[in-house]
């Protein structure tokens, strides 16, 4: 008997633990879900008002269209005019008008509005673009829209900041599509070159006719006169000659005396080091100017 009250008095121990056990689990389950019912409820009041002090990212977007600009692209185009600036005061000496000369049959606009635009990103003031067959001048509006194109994705600036100076056919008369800033790119062609010494004796023959001048005013130096006044730019002191040609076919004439000819086996896919590699030729180079 009291084996069998011993037993009993053991189950009950045993219960009153797992009753103490299940009132502990049951007060921390409150507390814990009483606990996250008023986060929750702190969260619903308060949520509005934190929402009204974020601004709008899309409103911001229109505010300020500048902050849309990639930072990454600006700083490469930035690094590159840098580099350029840098190149162009590196060399000895730079040209202030370059002329491009493509004798090749099938030419690039793209390859050569690389080239214009690299020219005028070292410093060079003047670039004439010429081709025998006269292609770029019939297609002058094409050449200016690719220039434009590559200067801003080369330079990351607004193209039309630019002057695009085109020589129309056999007459001296210009046509500027932008007029703005000091590098100027000329568009040339054979008849800009034999055809304005041919217009420039006809000038000297018609004052002599009408009597404005006397046969013995026509010299060398007149017609040479003539000749700067109806192009207004400095004489190329550098060309660079693109393709297997060995000629000047035809490229300004009276305005190459003591021009500085390097050659280059095509314009396609020419890089900015192949044009930084005539210049420092050109910069090396002695001109004795006849002597």
């Amino acid at each position: 008997m009291a084996l069998l009250y011993g037993l009993l008095w053991r189950l009950l121990l045993f219960l009153v633990h797992i009753n103490r056990g299940l009132v502990s689990w049951l007060r921390v389950r409150l507390r814990s879900w009483k606990g996250r019912l008023w986060e929750r409820a702190m969260a619903a009041l308060l949520l509005p008002v934190a929402l009204a002090g974020v601004p709008d990212p899309q409103r911001k977007v229109n505010q300020d269209p500048d902050a849309n600009a990639n930072p990454v692209t600006g700083n490469r185009n930035a690094g590159r005019r840098s580099r350029w600036l840098s190149d162009g005061r590196s060399l000895e000496k730079l040209p202030v008008h370059i002329g491009l000369l493509v004798a090749e049959e099938e030419p690039s606009y793209t390859d050569i509005a690389n080239l214009a635009v690299w020219c005028m990103a070292v410093g060079i003031s003047y670039v004439s673009v010429y081709d025998n067959h006269g292609i770029f001048q019939r297609n002058n509006s094409r050449l200016l829209e690719e220039i434009v194109r590559q200067q801003q994705d080369l330079m990351g600036v607004d193209g039309s900041k630019c002057d695009v100076e085109f020589l129309s056919q056999g007459s001296d008369k210009q046509q500027h599509h932008v007029v703005s800033c000091r590098p100027s790119v000329k568009v040339l062609s054979p008849e800009d070159g034999k055809q304005s010494i041919v217009q420039a004796a006809q000038q000297l023959c018609r004052s002599v006719e009408n009597r404005e001048r006397s046969s013995r005013d026509i010299s060398v130096s007149m017609l040479d006169l003539l000749l700067r006044e109806s192009k207004s730019v400095p004489d190329p002191e550098l060309v660079v000659k693109f393709g297997p040609v060995d000629s000047t076919l035809g490229f300004l004439p009276w305005h190459i005396r003591l021009t500085e000819f390097i050659s280059l086996p095509s314009h396609r896919d020419v890089s900015y080091e192949d044009l930084l590699g005539v210049l420092r030729r050109f910069g090396s180079c002695q001109q004795r100017l006849g002597q």
